[in-house]
């Protein structure tokens, strides 16, 4: 296959290719219970109606997406807050953002609902082709700026994509046609910890055709934070982790999707985004020094995991899950007794979901970490811890 019908299957849809898919999309029977939720007031057909009748991207994702954000927040949360905007207002130039990853779908249209509430341009997305598990899905992802990450191929394929990829990623910030919303890792974090993946930053240098620095410089990295009071899919996380230690952990078929749906329909308590500054340059010329190259990927995935975690905000969960995990009252200042028992009173609601052949004591100590471990993160690197 050449390079151009490569770049084809991945990048997402323009104007005309979108309102074709989102006609297809408005056809899936599934349609008119959605419609029934986002807009109780208007007949079942609504939202098909919508959805048949669009004429852009911009269109579809301000009058559709924004009002299923909506929604989320407004069902799902207590207060959605988020800081930084600034960072990219102040400017014209196109950023690659760079975020921790939480839930899967919410994490980068949370980001988008932001941009769109400030009149900013929206992002192209990176996401991973294994959470396309049907067509409908697939039109209407790529209608809303998908980038796919195409998954499960061999190291060879892998290479080839990724070089495609990266070129795509750099043309679209460097020529000002689009920024770029790209998670830190493959996947979701899943103990709590934020950390970027070193493959990615080699992923994105391939593309660079200046030095080092130059190359990281020009994307014009922003790192984000999103936290959630209550973890989206926190027990499926707990889960997967506690079956890891002892096999191959193996996703069921519409497992994705399943996480997705939970991820969207879960309360999260709090919610907030942070928008950090661009990796400033000093940092990115910093790791330049470094004499061995994987030295250099190492100080930048730093560089960026510090800024993650430094714009992480802590909830009352995660310091009564840091209390509970380390047996202490360090942080007892920050949460009454009722707040513990409420906390307690949903991890033993949690857990009950899960089969009882997984041993209790291990599932209950990762279900903790995964909220604890945000808070020693920031103790590690010597964060203010607020």
């Amino acid at each position: 296959m050449e390079q151009n019908q490569d770049l084809e299957d991945i990048i997402p849809y323009n104007d005309e290719e979108a309102v074709q898919a989102l006609r297809k999309v408005a056809q899936h029977p599934a349609v008119s219970a959605i419609s029934k939720y986002l807009f109780p007031n208007e007949p079942s057909g609504f939202l098909a109606g919508l959805l048949g009748n669009m004429h852009s991207i911009d269109e579809f994702q301000s009058v559709v997406m924004s009002t299923a954000i909506d929604w989320v927040l407004n069902t799902t949360t207590h207060c959605f807050s988020y800081d930084g905007i600034a960072n990219l207002r102040d400017t014209d130039r196109r950023f690659l953002l760079l975020s921790n990853h939480r839930d899967i779908i919410l994490d980068p249209a949370i980001t988008q609902y932001v941009l769109n509430k400030n009149g900013l341009p929206m992002t192209e997305i990176c996401v991973g082709s294994n959470l396309l598990s049907s067509k409908t899905l697939e039109y209407l992802l790529r209608s809303n700026r998908m980038i796919k990450v195409i998954r499960g191929i061999s190291a060879r394929e892998t290479y080839l994509s990724s070089q495609i990829l990266s070129h795509y990623i750099r043309e679209s910030i460097t020529t000002g046609r689009s920024s770029v919303w790209l998670a830190q890792r493959q996947g979701r974090t899943k103990n709590g910890l934020d950390t970027t993946e070193q493959g990615l930053l080699k992923m994105l240098d391939m593309s660079g055709t200046h030095s080092f620095a130059e190359n990281f410089i020009e994307l014009s990295i922003v790192p984000l934070s999103i936290s959630y009071e209550y973890e989206p899919c926190d027990i499926r996380k707990a889960r997967e982790l506690l079956i890891s230690r002892s096999r191959p952990y193996v996703k069921g078929k519409r497992e994705d999707l399943h996480s997705i749906i939970i991820g969207i329909r879960q309360q999260k308590g709090n919610v907030h985004l942070s928008i950090g500054s661009p990796l400033p340059a000093e940092e990115i010329e910093a790791a330049e020094r470094a004499e061995v190259k994987n030295d250099r990927y190492q100080a930048i995935r730093h560089a960026v995991d510090r800024h993650i975690i430094e714009g992480y905000r802590l909830w009352m969960t995660n310091f009564i899950a840091y209390d509970m995990v380390n047996g202490t009252t360090k942080y007892a200042d920050r949460y009454q007794k009722e707040s513990v028992d409420r906390f307690k009173a949903y991890m033993a609601h949690k857990m009950e979901k899960v089969e009882s052949s997984l041993d209790r004591s291990d599932l209950r100590e990762i279900f903790l970490r995964i909220y604890s471990n945000p808070v020693t993160a920031k103790e590690e690197l010597g964060f203010p811890v607020q």
